[in-house]
């Protein structure tokens, strides 16, 4: 097959390096770094785009370094250990603000993340795969599966987990290790800002870069002893906690009972009394709740329904906080959400070494569309 030479100039959303073949068409190169010269071969074709894998580098890029990781790049968990963290950030930014841009047609644009600074040990979480002789991850782009026994984004008392099981004979496709603040004892527990959380169901991967993301959703929210919250998509009820207790009233909606009976319990367990969970559709429920101070979304990465993004303008809010872990249909949603105004972004780096961002926006009601006096 035909070999090309390139310049990579940027990333996609997914991490992979941009480039441009001589006849035009945008090609992506997985472990690309942006300024590498690179002898490369196609591996898929389409009319307007193609994907290439990395035959030679004619000339690193100023960015590219050496991986810490024995097991990338074959393993897919990550996507940028082969460059340095700033411009992973860089790449971040970049996917952030072309899709605010190019889908949202929206002139706002967001100029740093909010991180850490940890960028290995930061999983509290870990889903391991079974090939029926030893458990691993998959390798990008495949349902092979690259046995492991230490992943450097874990946690160390799950690295310890991982190599036992790499060393036992547990016979099972899947197994799911989980750490809180009482390590890996049952039932586990966290802590945020004074709220301890029982870590049953959905729960933020990344503790401390959590506590970010959720100060700048209450930043956001603003609210005080006299307004009323309504949180949608709510989980387990971390956020609307967190949120809520500057809030008179706060109502949580999740579309899961297990979840549901979950967040009630940790309203009870930080004796937040004042803050309510129900078990509906985020699209679909009615409580007769009229003009609240704030709703927060917080959907899964397909982003909000048509009839989600109805109920959420007949409900009115004052403010609207939109969290968001996928740029795209983030930037679709915000153009959709006519009646509102974006005052401010910004971004979390919640998965760092991967090419998954985290986004919190806030909306205001247009004064036209108001109907609070």
């Amino acid at each position: 097959m035909k070999k090309h030479t390139v310049t990579v100039t940027g990333y996609n959303s997914g991490g992979e390096g941009v480039s441009r073949l001589d006849d035009g068409r945008v090609v992506f190169i997985r472990g690309a770094a942006r300024e590498d010269v690179l002898e490369i071969e196609l591996i898929k074709e389409h009319a307007k785009l193609a994907w290439a894998k990395i035959i030679n580098i004619i000339s690193p890029s100023q960015y590219r370094i050496e991986s810490d990781c024995s097991f990338y790049p074959e393993c897919g968990g990550c996507n940028y250990r082969h460059i340095t963290y700033e411009e992973e950030l860089f790449a971040k930014l970049q996917c952030v603000n072309d899709a605010l841009l190019r889908i949202g047609g929206l002139s706002i644009s967001i100029d740093r993340i909010l991180h850490t600074g940890r960028i290995n040990g930061y999983r509290n979480k870990v889903v391991l795969h079974s090939n029926g002789f030893s458990f691993g991850f998959y390798r990008a782009q495949s349902n092979y599966i690259i046995p492991v026994d230490r992943c450097l984004l874990l946690k160390d008392d799950l690295n310890e987990a991982v190599k036992l099981l790499s060393q036992s004979d547990i016979d099972s496709e899947n197994v799911v290790f989980r750490s809180g603040r009482n390590g890996l004892e049952q039932p586990l527990e966290e802590m945020l800002d004074g709220l301890i959380y029982k870590l049953k169901g959905f729960f933020q991967v990344n503790t401390d870069a959590a506590l970010m993301l959720f100060q700048k959703a209450r930043e956001y929210a603003a609210l005080s002893k006299s307004d009323i919250l309504i949180d949608l998509y709510c989980g387990v009820g971390a956020l609307t906690l967190f949120v809520g207790r500057d809030a008179g009233y706060a109502l949580g909606v999740e579309n899961n009972p297990g979840a549901v009976k979950t967040a009630k319990e940790n309203a009870l367990r930080n004796n937040l009394r004042h803050i309510e969970f129900i078990d509906a559709d985020a699209a679909h429920w009615d409580l007769k709740i009229t003009d609240p101070d704030c709703v927060i979304v917080d959907p899964p990465r397909k982003g909000l329904s048509p009839e989600a993004i109805k109920k959420v303008l007949s409900l009115s809010p004052k403010r609207l906080v939109y969290i968001s872990c996928n740029p795209a249909t983030l930037a679709r949603d915000l153009k959709a959400l006519t009646d509102y105004t974006i005052t401010e972004i910004c971004a979390v780096d919640m998965f760092p070494r991967t090419a998954n961002i985290e986004c919190c926006c806030l909306m205001i009601k247009n004064e036209t569309d108001r109907t609070d006096g």
